[in-house]
């Protein structure tokens, strides 16, 4: 029987470089902690951006192309700062501004979706030509969870979740990922959470290796 771990939910956020963060908020510019996430080193600061889809929308009858900018508003900065700029939202909010956003892990943004992070403070922008996915479900390990478990990085398990909510399901396509850096967790996002029931947090446990 498969040892019970954490799901959090993991709203909308966005990941910044240092370059990006002065360039939006100025010079020397650093994030403040707002709240300590679960996995170590890492928060929630009290700085928010906006994001910006510059969509093309046909019109099914003329055909005619016409432009139009959709908006999130008031999305968290997680920090520390990263190598790289990267907008997680859920596929919900992908459809609301008429964007195509793959479904990607982490850090895998080449080819991704473009958008524009705007400082509602100070009007400070920058256009970043990939960057915005929708985060895959996956599970954070140590090497020694990921020993316990008997799963390494990379692989693709299911995972039954216990719902307060009488919302309980299995979830595949989770990808499992293993470092000493993290703390054991699973990550869903709103849609899937708003699915389950809507708690903030639940339970869960492998029940499958692979699909």
């Amino acid at each position: 029987m498969s040892k019970e771990f954490i799901v959090e939910t993991s709203a909308h956020h966005i990941h910044v470089t240092k370059e990006a963060l002065e360039t939006l908020f100025g010079k020397g510019y650093e994030l403040e902690v707002k709240k300590m996430l679960s996995q170590p080193g890492q928060f929630a600061s009290n700085s928010r951006l906006d994001v910006i889809y510059h969509a093309e929308i046909k019109d099914r009858v003329t055909g005619e192309v016409t432009k139009k900018d959709f908006s999130l508003k008031n999305l968290s900065i997680l920090g520390p700062v990263r190598k790289e700029n990267q907008v997680e939202i859920s596929l919900t909010e992908a459809r609301s501004i008429k964007a195509v956003v793959p479904i990607r892990e982490s850090g895998d943004i080449k080819g991704s979706c473009p958008c524009t992070l705007v400082n509602p403070l100070n009007g400070n922008s920058i256009d970043i030509k990939e960057g915005m996915i929708v985060a895959k479900r996956h599970i954070h390990m140590t090497e020694a969870d990921a020993k316990e478990y008997g799963v390494s990085n990379g692989d693709i398990v299911s995972v039954e979740i216990k719902s307060k909510n009488n919302r309980s399901a299995i979830l595949g396509d989770v990808v499992i990922r293993v470092s000493n850096s993290y703390a054991l967790a699973m990550h869903i996002d709103t849609d899937e959470a708003n699915a389950l029931g809507g708690d903030a947090s639940f339970t869960g446990k492998i029940v499958k290796s692979s699909l």
